[in-house]
């Protein structure tokens, strides 16, 4: 199946855009993910602590 004229310059575009931006936005998420996982996991490791040891 052969790409049309218009999705060819639509990927053209993209790859441009994509080129021009650097890594901005895959930092952004991996760092938002990041630190939602880090608050994750603090409160999964702490969670116990707040009940007695006598559970």
């Amino acid at each position: 199946m052969e790409p049309t004229a218009a999705a060819t310059s639509l990927l053209a575009a993209a790859q441009a855009a994509a080129a021009d931006q650097g890594p901005g936005n895959t930092v952004r998420i991996v760092l938002a993910v990041s630190l939602v996982g880090a608050v994750l996991l603090a409160w999964f490791l702490l969670r116990g602590y707040g009940r007695g040891g006598d559970d």
